[in-house]
């Protein structure tokens, strides 16, 4: 590193120089990282982070007010990005499209790191070839109340179901409470193919480990199970890869792991501050990935055995919309995730009687994704309350409105 001033400092990466500002700034004010202390991380575990996330287009998640304020998304790359970073068009369902960056060497990690990414969230295609992922994931997806005993037993069915269908599954820590796991597949088949058949492989873990596991798409259906979150595979999803930094108070990082470890760690060992050493010492357990790209042919095939899975029913008032079949009512919705759960502590403190009665997974916390930052949703689910002291639908404790000052066709 080479200081320039106060403002700003150089590292070198691959032959490239590149700018770090503000690097003095405190991202991490427990452990005291700074800007620069993460720029030097991923430069540490560059050749695994570039194994998960180099060669694919990622949207950009910035936390450029730090990590008390909500990021935003940025799909389209900045003007003036350096040569050393690539570009990719994608294209949207609802007609849109984004010039994507594609990152290629460490340089490219030090770059978005400089731009308030913590995380990276590539998609599961390459810049190569946009229509066909080589990716299958497996988000496993603890509700309330869910230990982490039960995310492993999880891990493991889902394990097997892939080997019974002629695919390597390779786990790593999502860097929250869940875990991923990640699948190679030959690119020959397209986003709907590739969900159905994650939708499929979620629906035989859960046959094979009812109430642990669950594929209900619809949060207050799910119980205290893990979600096999299976559309994390459409065409518009992103997952932070391999050596994200997550934005947890202890600098968190999502971190792959041997099967054989999968029972034995825990998330919070895995952080900014540990993982380049492990990564020294003992590399990366995802090195051989790109070797084991497997067929869909197999799970496609229990797809039709299975059936198209059952889905909710839906108004009759023409605008289709899905019929709940649990008690639900909305609490807020909010701007940010500390709004949100001061609103739900609000109601619970406004309704003892009825908090009193609520399980773990009756309180539903949703982060939506709105134009270019995400939103919270709170409502509660019912289901354990007698029915004779359930609430009625009320006012919002807070009606927070994502879209407010934005037009288009339809939009009162």
């Amino acid at each position: 590193m080479t200081p320039s001033s106060k403002s700003e400092a150089f590292l070198e990466a691959g032959g490239h120089e590149v700018r770090i500002s503000n690097p003095d700034k405190v991202v991490f004010p427990g452990p005291g990282l700074t800007k620069l202390d993460l720029a030097r991380y991923y430069l540490g575990v560059a050749d695994g982070a570039l194994r998960g996330a180099g060669g694919r287009p990622m949207v950009l998640k910035r936390f450029v007010k730090g990590l008390t304020q909500e990021p935003f998304f940025q799909k389209r790359v900045p003007e003036g990005h350096p040569d050393f970073v690539d570009t990719a068009t994608l294209h949207y369902a609802r007609g849109t499209s984004a010039e994507e960056a594609v990152l290629r060497d460490a340089a490219g990690l030090a770059w978005v790191s400089n731009l308030g990414c913590l995380d990276l969230n590539p998609h599961a295609v390459r810049a190569e070839d946009l229509d066909h992922p080589d990716e299958l994931r497996v988000d496993l997806d603890p509700m309330p109340g869910v230990d982490w005993s039960q995310i492993v037993d999880v891990a493991f069915v889902a394990r097997e179901v892939l080997e019974d269908h002629g695919l390597v599954g390779w786990p790593k820590t999502s860097g929250s409470r869940g875990l991923h796991i990640l699948v190679r597949i030959a690119p020959e088949w397209g986003f709907a193919d590739v969900r159905l058949a994650a939708e499929t492989l979620a629906r035989e873990v859960e046959n094979r480990a009812p109430g642990l596991a669950t594929a209900r798409w619809w949060k207050e259906e799910r119980g205290e199970s893990v979600f096999v979150d299976f559309n994390q595979n459409a065409k518009d999803r992103t997952v932070a890869s391999a050596y994200s930094i997550r934005p947890l108070p202890d600098a968190r990082v999502s971190t792959p792991l041997d099967w054989d470890e999968v029972r034995e760690r825990r998330p919070e060992e895995f952080t900014v501050l540990t993982v380049p050493e492990r990564f020294a010492e003992v590399g990366d357990p995802h090195a051989g990935i790109d070797d084991a790209a497997g067929s869909l042919d197999a799970l496609l095939a229990l797809a039709k055995r299975l059936g198209p899975a059952e889905k909710p029913p839906r108004a009759g008032d023409g605008a289709g919309r899905r019929v709940s079949q649990m008690p639900l009512i909305e609490v807020a919705r909010t701007k940010t995730k500390p709004e949100a759960l001061a609103a739900l502590e609000q109601w619970k403190a406004a309704h003892p009687q009825v908090a009193d009665s609520l399980h773990p997974a009756d309180e539903l916390l949703d982060g939506m994704r709105g134009s270019s930052s995400q939103w919270y949703r709170v409502r509660i689910n019912l289901q354990h309350v007698p029915e004779a002291d359930r609430p009625e639908q009320g006012a919002l404790v807070a009606d927070y409105d994502p879209w407010a000052g934005r037009e288009w066709p339809g939009r009162p």
